[in-house]
């Protein structure tokens, strides 16, 4: 009877909204009694069950100038971050609210407003410093809120950017290079707001923008004397660091009066102008401010995000520099286990919900294993961060192959008590007739040869079986060959010609069932072969789908950067400053190489990092198909250069 298969199973993945819905802010980072920083767990719990990439935006500022305000903008509300209306900084640390994000589907805004620098009731500038950094280090857009003018006094009041490169690191190694070159790779975008502005903006008697407003008020003063090198530091500092410039100006909201209950207004009661301006700031950080990346382009989750939280406080509190470098190999580390852990789970899950023991084919198996590892695979992918040596990946496809066979031992275990079963319902008849003697008589024997040849024929037209049908009838057969030897000696109605006949008819029927036996066994066997051929096939590809989309998002990074270092050089041009741009030109033509290099050793490391990774994979756990190795990564590449 033909074997009843269920149809193909397509496997997807229930996806999760992927965010956290939270009514209002909580603390991130607080200073504790002694003065220290250190992260709130419940802030870090609620980052842990974000899976959705976030845009990632922070405030700083002196303290009581409308950061909050701003912030609460961002977040759509009236109310959530503290607005104050005494001289008092209600901010304290960093406080955190995490929104759906109003343009981006399937985003998450996080929103970090930071306590006020220059607080004079904390009077702690290292904290501030501190402050700066790591608003710095977290967010995709800084901004930056100030009242009154962008002029001298403003930009020196701004140190903190001066001293980023004293507590931020890029590097692990120590050593006495500059590393602030290397800080526009992964720096934010940088907003400035400036409160309470009552000037025109006005240039030499023409009408200007507000970002022609801070291009000129961040143009550099000729000269080499000290008074020239403290004007140009901070303007030196934000024309380097960050890559995107951008300022708004904002004209007084309301009455003093009115400002003391800012909490309790609304749009109606604030100046039409200031109203329409904070929108046009709305609209532009929605638009323009990108998921918060690492250096090499890696896109960050909220879960991600929290683990960068926790590196880089734990850092500070033990008296060490933020490192890039090392909270990224951290933070690796951490997401490639979980995107093991993540891909297994899933794994499990399907084959539990979809698995019925046992099954009636090893297709049936195969078909929802290929579905429920594909995904696997792509979950993983999905999740890992960084795993340059496919370590991780290794290991997802150790654990894999594990799981697989564990759950083809159980079938086939399955498929044999099932067997067993049946058989013992089907062969009783025959199995009483041995314990009544009923065939130790005159033609007994060939009662007893067609007794078995139709329940033989009976317990193969059974379902429900499994796989191993055949090999447990040849047990049981097997069983029977001493008693059926028996019977035949007994049986005095047949000859001896007849009985060398019946003999032979027997090892001819006993080596027809090992035939089918090992047949059985072999088709199982090439399945699970070409089961794992498709692991590797589905790894590989995947694999370079991934390291295709790296060297991407490395090669945008590149062209970002050097962008920022096109449009610095021309605007020194512009300035005068032709000595320094230049210089600026060795610093350009080295990205250049260095993005040309890395593009060739792509190219040549590509297609060895792939055949390397199968091999090691190979070599580990499936020997037999080697040779395969090869061909199967070819014809990926070919696949995925065709595209």
């Amino acid at each position: 009877m033909e074997a009843h298969t269920r149809p193909i199973v397509r496997i997807s993945r229930v996806t999760m909204s992927g965010t956290v819905p939270m009514a209002e802010p909580v603390c991130l980072i607080e200073n504790d009694k002694e003065g220290n920083l250190r992260v709130l767990p419940q802030a870090i719990e609620i980052l842990k069950q974000i899976e959705q990439h976030v845009v990632v935006v922070a405030i700083v500022g002196l303290y009581r100038t409308g950061k909050s305000y701003l912030m609460n903008k961002l977040a759509g509300r009236t109310k959530g971050f503290a607005l104050g209306s005494t001289i008092q900084s209600k901010t304290k640390g960093i406080w955190m609210w995490c929104v759906p994000h109003p343009t981006k589907a399937g985003h998450t805004l996080v929103l970090l407003d930071t306590e006020g620098l220059g607080d004079v009731e904390k009077g702690d500038e290292k904290n501030d410093n501190w402050i700066f950094s790591l608003a710095v280090l977290l967010s995709s857009t800084l901004v930056y809120n100030s009242v009154g003018t962008i002029d001298n006094d403003a930009l020196q009041r701004l140190h903190y950017v001066t001293e980023l490169t004293e507590h931020i690191k890029v590097k692990a190694q120590t050593g006495d290079e500059d590393e602030s070159t290397e800080f526009m790779r992964f720096f934010p975008s940088f907003v400035w707001t400036v409160r309470d502005f009552t000037l025109q903006l006005e240039l030499d008697g023409r009408p200007i923008t507000a970002d022609q407003y801070l291009d000129n008020a961040l143009k550099l003063k000729p000269g080499h004397g000290k008074q020239a090198m403290e004007y140009n530091l901070p303007r030196n500092c934000l024309r380097n660091y960050f890559p995107s410039r951008k300022c708004f100006v904002f004209d007084r909201p309301t009455s003093a009066e009115k400002m003391r209950r800012m909490d309790e207004l609304t749009d109606a009661d604030l100046e039409p102008s200031f109203v329409s301006r904070a929108r046009e700031f709305c609209s532009y950080v929605f638009n323009n401010t990108s998921v918060k990346s690492m250096k090499g382009g890696f896109s960050l989750t909220g879960r991600m995000l929290g683990g960068l939280v926790e590196a880089y406080v734990e850092a500070i509190r033990s008296g060490q520099i933020p490192c890039l470098d090392n909270a990224v190999l951290a933070l690796a580390k951490i997401e490639n286990s979980n995107a093991v852990a993540k891909a297994m789970a899933f794994y499990k899950q399907c084959m539990a919900e979809w698995v019925s023991f046992p099954t009636e084919t090893q297709d049936e198996l195969s078909q929802i294993h290929g579905s429920a590892e594909k995904e696997a695979v792509k979950i993983f992918m999905d999740l890992s961060f960084k795993d340059e040596d496919q370590k991780y990946q290794l290991e997802l496809m150790k654990q894999l192959q594990l799981e697989y066979e564990a759950i083809c031992n159980k079938n086939a275990a399955e498929s044999k008590k099932a067997c067993a079963s049946i058989i013992k319902r089907i062969f009783r008849s025959l199995e009483e007739n041995l314990a009544s003697g009923f065939y130790m008589s005159a033609g007994g024997h060939q009662k007893y040869r067609n007794d078995l040849k139709n329940l033989t024929s009976e317990y193969r037209s059974e379902s429900g079986k499994g796989i191993k049908d055949e090999e447990a009838l040849k047990e049981y057969l097997d069983g029977k060959e001493a008693i059926g030897e028996a019977i035949l000696a007994a049986d005095h109605s047949l000859s001896e010609a007849e009985r060398r006949t019946e003999v032979e008819k027997a090892r001819n029927e006993a080596m027809e069932q090992e035939r089918r036996a090992a047949m059985e066994q072999t088709q199982i066997y090439q399945k699970q072969l070409m089961d794992q051929e498709r692991l590797y096939r589905d790894n590989m590809e995947q694999l370079m789908n991934k390291m295709e989309e790296d060297r991407k998002n490395a090669a945008e990074e590149y062209e970002r950067v050097l962008s920022a270092k096109l449009e610095e050089q021309k605007s020194l041009y512009q300035e005068g400053f032709d000595k320094r741009a230049k210089l600026m030109q060795e610093e350009i033509d080295s990205l250049r190489r260095e993005r040309e290099d890395n593009d060739k050793r792509g190219s040549s490391s590509f297609l060895s990092n792939i055949l390397e990774t199968a091999g090691n994979a190979a070599a580990m756990f499936l020997p037999g198909i080697i040779p395969k190795i090869g061909g199967i990564a070819v014809s990926c590449l070919g696949r995925l250069f065709r595209r």
